[in-house]
Parts: C-alpha cells; sequence; structure tokens
C-alpha cells in the first residue's frame, strides 16, 4: 500500500467512548444526586446524543446546544424535572471528568505497538478540544501519535474534506502515503475517500457490511494488513 502515514479516529476505535461515557455519568450522576433509571438513561440518551452529534459535524447545531440539548432532551422523555442550572452543571462536570475513565478498545495498546516503530500515526477527532487532548494523554496514547487533529482546531468536521486537508498538511503527508482507519462510515471512511485517502473501516459493533472498503471487526485485525 506504500502506506506511510495511518491516521486513526479516535472515540469509538480507541478509546471506548461508551463504557467511560457511562462511568462518568454514573459518578456525576452520584453527586449531583440526579435520581433516575441509569439504564434508562443511557438508552435514551445514546440516539439523542448520536443524532445531535451528526448535526453538529453538519455545522447545524452549536457546540454549546449539543451539550444543553442532549441531556435536556433525554430528561424530558423521562419526565424527569430538572432545572437548567443542574443540566448546565451536569454537561460541565462530565465534560472534566470523562478523560479521567480510559477504557480503550480490545488490541489498541498491542496494534499501536506493532504499528508504530514503522509507521507515522496520528489522529483526527471531532471531539471538543477541551477533552480530547486529555483523553489521549491520560489513557497514555500520546507516545504513539504525532499529530492530534481537532476538528476545532481545523475549522471543520469529519466527513468535510477540509479536516483531512488540514491533517494532511500538519503531519506532512501525501494522501497516496496515508490511509484513515474509523469506526464511523460516514465521518471517517467517506471523508477520507473524498480526499483521495486509502480507509479501513473499523465495524466493531457488526453493522451492515459495506462494499469497496477494507473492513475490520478487531484492532488486532490490522497486524495482517500492515
Amino acid at each position: 500500500m506504500n502506506i506511510k502515514h495511518i491516521f486513526f479516529d479516535l472515540d469509538q476505535t480507541l478509546w471506548d467512548f461508551d463504557k467511560n461515557s457511562a462511568l462518568a455519568f454514573q459518578s456525576c450522576f452520584d453527586t449531583l444526586k440526579i435520581d433516575v433509571d441509569f439504564d434508562v438513561f443511557l438508552k435514551i440518551y445514546e440516539p439523542i446524543n448520536e443524532t445531535l452529534w451528526k448535526l453538529y459535524g453538519e455545522g447545524k447545531i452549536t457546540k454549546d446546544e449539543l451539550k444543553y440539548t442532549r441531556l435536556k432532551n433525554t430528561f424530558d422523555a423521562m419526565n424527569y424535572e430538572i432545572t437548567d442550572e443542574i443540566i448546565h452543571e451536569l454537561s460541565e462536570s462530565y465534560l472534566y471528568i470523562l478523560p479521567t475513565f480510559n477504557h480503550l478498545h480490545p488490541g489498541t495498546i498491542e496494534v499501536l505497538d506493532f504499528l508504530h516503530p514503522n509507521y507515522t500515526l496520528h489522529i483526527i477527532t471531532n471531539g471538543f478540544n477541551e477533552v480530547s487532548f486529555r483523553k489521549v494523554e491520560q489513557s497514555g496514547l500520546g507516545k504513539y501519535f504525532s499529530q492530534i487533529i481537532t476538528s476545532e482546531n481545523a475549522g471543520a468536521k469529519k466527513p468535510d474534506p477540509r479536516v483531512f486537508y488540514y491533517a494532511l498538511s500538519q503531519a506532512q503527508a501525501q494522501t497516496n502515503e496515508s490511509i484513515m482507519i474509523g469506526d464511523n462510515y460516514e465521518a471517517d471512511i467517506l471523508g477520507a475517500k473524498g480526499v483521495g485517502m486509502q480507509t479501513i473501516y473499523y465495524n466493531y459493533n457488526n453493522k451492515p457490511e459495506v462494499a469497496d472498503v477494507v473492513t475490520i471487526t478487531n484492532l488486532t485485525e490490522l497486524k495482517s494488513v500492515f
């Protein structure tokens, strides 16, 4: 493949967002004494959060709207009375504590140890600056990566081609020697393909198969690709 630069997505590709997010919310709920059925909260929150992140990625809502609305809509759906003041406090507390939980997807360290000696590794994430850099450092991932590219620094969000061109520029990498690995088919795979990068789709949750893309279901499979 003539690859020299490997770009990874962060959340749900390397860093186990679902598990870490649940732990962060549970801690915040305990502190703020929010008394709800936690499993029901997560079941309602997760699709709301996913939908709003898509809108955020498309530039249809702001960062502050995303942070507030995903909680407001969840509590409304649960018919749980909560003040805006508590919602804002929960939102900020959650983002502050989130990077202190650092579960990684299975095989993350094994595959990074395998790739790091022979390739230059980078991260491209749509995550917030104040959270993403702390996730990378506190999880022990920082030593593996040359560039951490955030959408906030790039001025656009995946799948916008500007993110990928910005990342290639920061990494001093050529398109034909670069590959993107991520779990979001639209943001990571179609976005990277749009600028001519090679791609690997990390389909860890066994979504319906997609044609015309190299697909893995476990990160350790990368050891047989490179």
